[in-house]
């Protein structure tokens, strides 16, 4: 007769022996796409609204309101597309995407993007304004600062000798 077995005495069916390569994957670097070339950034949202003297020495994203005065001289200043600014604005490079009523020194390079309206004055070295941008004002384009070469004048004089004989030296 016939009996049937226990579970444990059955026959498991037969798995191959394949296991699979383990291949190490590098773990990835996650960066900041905005800081991929840059130092530091510091944002300024859409819904602050600052009165008075902006300053930093960092790049800026302003996405706000400011009136006054911006300050950053050796640093990026961005002024993104929901940014109004009533202000003079001194930075090394000026990006314009929204509004700005007031005058612009990009000791570098000033940009106006297609969104930008800028009513003032802008002094800089390079300028970019794109198609559809909204300029008002005067563009004063300066040279770079050449290093000049040190000239005699009467207050460097020495005692007693006189512009002209040390213009005759030369």
């Amino acid at each position: 007769m016939w009996k049937p077995r226990k579970e444990e005495e059955q026959p498991k069916p037969a798995t191959p022996n394949v296991s699979t390569p383990y291949i190490p994957v590098p773990p990835k670097e996650v960066r900041p796409v905005e800081n991929l070339n840059r130092s530091e950034v510091a944002h300024i949202g859409k819904s602050v609204v600052i009165k008075g003297e902006l300053s930093g020495s960092e790049d800026l994203y302003l996405d706000g309101e400011v009136e006054g005065t911006i300050e950053l001289q050796k640093n990026a200043l961005t002024i993104g597309p929901n940014g109004r600014i009533r202000a003079h604005v001194n930075a090394r490079d000026v990006i314009i995407h929204g509004k700005v009523d007031g005058n612009i020194r990009g000791t570098d390079k000033v940009e106006l993007k297609r969104t930008a309206v800028l009513v003032g004055d802008i002094q800089t070295q390079r300028i970019t304004i794109e198609d559809g941008a909204y300029f008002k004002g005067a563009i004063d384009i300066q040279r770079e600062a050449k290093k000049e070469s040190p000239s005699y004048t009467a207050a460097a004089a020495p005692a007693g000798v006189g512009v002209g004989a040390l213009a005759e030296k030369k």
